[in-house]
């Protein structure tokens, strides 16, 4: 008992006054070895490595077979690669140092410490892998952080759930829960000093619904379209009531900027809907909305200015009627004929007028701010309303077509498909109608 006792005692002793690579107390070499032919002995006591590694425990224990003997001590190989050489060095100093102390400053970095916990889970040392894990559980991590880490849990068992946790899909219910939070605030209109974090709202719910590589983050349910019918209808309304105000304002206050910049962000975030709404297949409320409110819309820009402040604002307004013309003109929103032809009568002069004045203003503005000008965005533009003409009755095709051939301005749109198919259907109406009974009976039914 008392041998037992002088033994534990002097384990003890050695444990406070033994340090990593003093030779004179040390009674086992660490020999790490790599293929690309490094090889360093790094001198340390075995009471120390059999109390923090199962793997040097048994490599020491007299179970071992063979026992090499370097410099008069014990000597225990460990081959590894060269890129974790410096973390096998980093863990046998760690077995010095005291785990109930701070050792934050050792890991330095999510990297490193992967490295140092791939060494710690191959040497099997349960107290430095723990210390490590909760290093790597409670830190920041990057993209490319966290395909290591993927790489490393494997070896972790059970301790790798705390890890996992913040890897492991949401549950849908959450996911709905912050989609729905997030379209109120995207769409609420907030103060422009939270205009950052309603951009990154806006973008965060267009990746959660968009298909790339990987599948949409939620799929569109019920619950989720009528959730966002009710915030684009709140929208809607508090644009129709700056849309009132300003038509109540003089065209001089109107120019201000500071009574423009509301309506901007208002048109900015209709545009940012349009996107929403097609990926959901709610685009009706917003069409509808858009084609009655048109002629007030362009009152509000009257008359033509060619302040760049105003230039970007109609160019803006044009990408959301592109959205909106697309969306009839394609059949994605069913409206009446009535409500078609109001479209094209409304927004096809005006685009007409528009677009050799943002051509010229693109051209001549030297030091101003610079118009993005997107050629995709006027052809969109063109196509669709070439398809919404063309759904028309032929009377009324026939009136667009014959303004569109006096106007001066006939390069923009080219309506030269529609007048094409219109005269190729005229001529051979009466032909078609034949088959109907003739062309007096389908005047009856008419």
């Amino acid at each position: 008992m008392l041998n037992h006792l002088f033994i534990h005692s002097r384990q003890n002793v050695l444990r406070t006054l033994s340090r990593i690579g003093d030779r004179s107390t040390s009674d086992v070499v660490v020999r790490l070895r790599t293929q690309e032919g490094r090889d360093d002995w790094v001198y340390c006591h075995s009471v120390i490595l059999i109390e923090k590694s199962k793997y040097f425990a048994d490599r020491l224990s007299e179970n071992w077979p063979t026992c090499q003997i370097l410099d008069s001590r014990n000597c225990v190989e460990v081959y590894c690669q060269e890129c974790d050489f410096d973390h096998h060095v980093t863990v046998l100093r760690l077995f010095y140092v005291s785990m109930d102390s701070s050792v934050t400053d050792m890991w330095n970095g999510v990297r490193n410490a992967l490295g140092i916990l791939r060494v710690a889970i191959e040497l099997q040392c349960p107290q430095i892998t723990a210390t490590c894990v909760d290093y790597v559980e409670a830190v920041p991590w990057e993209e490319a952080e966290e395909e290591e880490i993927l790489k490393t849990i494997p070896g972790l068992g059970s301790q790798a759930e705390s890890i996992l946790a913040r890897l492991q899909p949401v549950n849908p219910i959450a996911i709905v829960k912050v989609f729905l939070s997030a379209i109120r605030f995207a769409m609420s209109s907030p103060p422009p000093t939270m205009n950052d974090l309603k951009t990154s709202a806006q973008e965060q719910l267009e990746y959660m619904l968009t298909e790339d590589d990987d599948a949409p983050i939620l799929t569109a349910d019920n619950e989720i379209k009528v959730e966002a019918r009710e915030c684009m209808k709140r929208l809607l309304i508090r644009f129709n009531s700056l849309v009132e105000s300003l038509l109540c304002e003089s065209k001089e206050s109107i120019s201000n900027a500071e009574k423009l910049q509301p309506f901007q962000s208002y048109i900015a975030d209709l545009l940012w809907a349009c996107q929403i709404l097609a990926k959901l297949e709610i685009m009706r409320e917003l069409v509808s909305h858009w084609v009655e409110a048109s002629e007030h819309i362009l009152k509000v820009l009257q008359p033509v200015s060619l302040e760049a402040a105003m230039l970007e604002i109609k160019l803006k307004i044009i990408e959301v009627t592109a959205k909106v013309s697309e969306a009839i003109g394609y059949g994605t929103v069913i409206l009446p004929t009535a409500k078609r032809l109001h479209m094209v009568k409304v927004w096809l002069p005006h685009v007409r007028a528009l677009k050799p004045l943002m051509d010229s203003a693109t051209n001549d503005v030297e030091d101003g701010p610079v118009l993005k000008m997107d050629g995709e965005l006027w052809q969109s533009l063109e196509s669709a309303f070439v398809s919404i003409i063309l759904t028309l009755p032929s009377l009324d095709q026939a009136e667009i077509l014959s303004d569109w051939l006096g106007n001066k301005d006939i390069r923009y749109p080219d309506l030269t498909e529609a007048f094409e198919v219109w005269c190729y259907r005229s001529k051979v109406a009466n032909k078609r109608l034949a088959y109907l009974g003739g062309t007096h009976s389908m005047a009856r039914m008419l």
